[in-house]
């Protein structure tokens, strides 16, 4: 059986697709299914190492956004997404796939595009509360539909959608406590702050933690991801706001989080900051932390989809939102200081995130697609 995933551009539509990929493995494994080859077809493979253990070959296609605001570049990418489409029908029909997966984003749309033309069935996963074009149109022709959140399901058809959850990939499922203050080289007495600004960084969110560390690491110690580009730039701002802080060990960057430093970070964290990407949301809700959820401002996310993931996750109790054009470093301390300061609540936000947390969406999603598969191959 072959199967293709597609998406790509961010963390959250590539690694959803990687837990899938995990359980297909696992599930075709069990029941015996011969010869399951997997391949990503996308325009970067993002992270090949990802890739090489989970044996899925990588097929590179072009792929153009379709920007929501004027720009010269709409035009330009009309081209990229034409050849996209023209290469994506090559490698689909050289691979003739059983099942064609994808998490939507423009990455996926030349794959989408071949595979309505070749007629291969489609499986679809939705992470945020509102979807993208691209899975708003997909799901005309789609056999399946998953669904992270709820709120969804009203823009899909209802005979073929179902609330699974948030795909998450297996070697980060559980946090992992033991060895994980030694790992980040943390004091296991004091309380420790994970900040994610996603997967290529948040320059705003990474600017007021800055401004925010000397106040911050008096009580708390900090865990900033700030994104590979940035890694430099904020190491060396962080170096010169805390030139002459007794506290400056207690601040650790990171670039990027792979699987081990991420559950080593969930095993640590009293809280999690973070954007109000679907997988980000998932993930935090598994690990039962509470958050602050700071979602991309309608200038950059225009339909407003972080919003509404946001708020939707917020109002069960495990988390708290802040708009960025709110934020300040003295409002950001407040918030943490009153989370962090009072058990009770703590514990309370800690028990709701876990009460929403589904973990089994990968493995729902990989029957499906197991089970379409070996029918078209019928």
């Amino acid at each position: 059986m072959k199967i293709v995933l597609a998406g790509g551009g961010t963390g959250g539509h590539f690694f959803p697709l990687i837990a899938i990929a995990e359980e297909l493995r696992k599930i075709a494994e069990m029941e015996k299914i011969i010869e399951l080859k997997l391949y990503y077809v996308s325009n970067d493979p993002y992270d090949k190492v990802a890739l090489f253990e989970n044996g899925i070959t990588f097929k590179k296609i072009n792929a153009g956004k379709v920007r929501t605001y004027t720009s010269l570049l709409n035009f330009f990418d009309k081209f990229k997404t034409l050849s996209g489409i023209v290469l994506a029908l090559l490698v689909l029909y050289v691979i003739y796939p059983d099942v064609v997966v994808s998490k939507g984003g423009f990455a996926s749309f030349p794959t989408l595009v071949a595979a309505r033309i070749l007629r291969i069935p489609v499986v679809l996963h939705e992470s945020d509360t509102h979807p993208g074009r691209v899975n708003l149109w997909a799901s005309k022709f789609a056999k399946r539909i998953g669904i992270a959140f709820p709120e969804a399901a009203e823009f899909f058809p209802k005979d073929r959608t179902a609330l699974v959850g948030q795909p998450i990939r297996g070697d980060i499922l559980v946090p992992a406590k033991e060895g994980a203050y030694e790992y980040l080289k943390l004091n296991p007495t004091i309380p420790t702050i994970v900040i994610v600004g996603g997967s290529t960084g948040a320059e705003t969110i990474n600017d007021v933690i800055i401004e925010t560390l000397p106040q911050l690491l008096t009580k708390y110690q900090v865990i900033h991801q700030v994104g590979k580009k940035n890694e430099k730039e904020i190491t060396a701002a962080a170096d010169i706001v805390l030139e002459n802080s007794p506290n400056k060990e207690r601040y650790k960057v990171f670039g990027f989080f792979n699987p081990l430093a991420t559950k080593m970070c969930a095993g640590v964290a009293k809280l999690y900051i973070s954007r109000a990407g679907g997988t980000s949301i998932g993930e935090i809700s598994a690990w039962g932390i509470p958050s602050i959820l700071i979602p991309l401002p309608e200038a950059v996310d225009h339909a407003g989809h972080q919003r509404t993931n946001a708020y939707s996750y917020a109002r069960h109790g495990g988390a708290i939102v802040m708009e960025q054009p709110n934020l300040s470093h003295t409002i950001l301390f407040a918030e943490i200081d009153r989370i962090l300061s009072d058990q009770a609540l703590w514990q309370k936000m800690s028990t709701s995130a876990k009460s929403t947390a589904v973990t089994d969406a990968a493995r729902i999603m990989a029957k499906e697609v197991l089970a379409i598969g070996l029918s078209h191959e019928k």
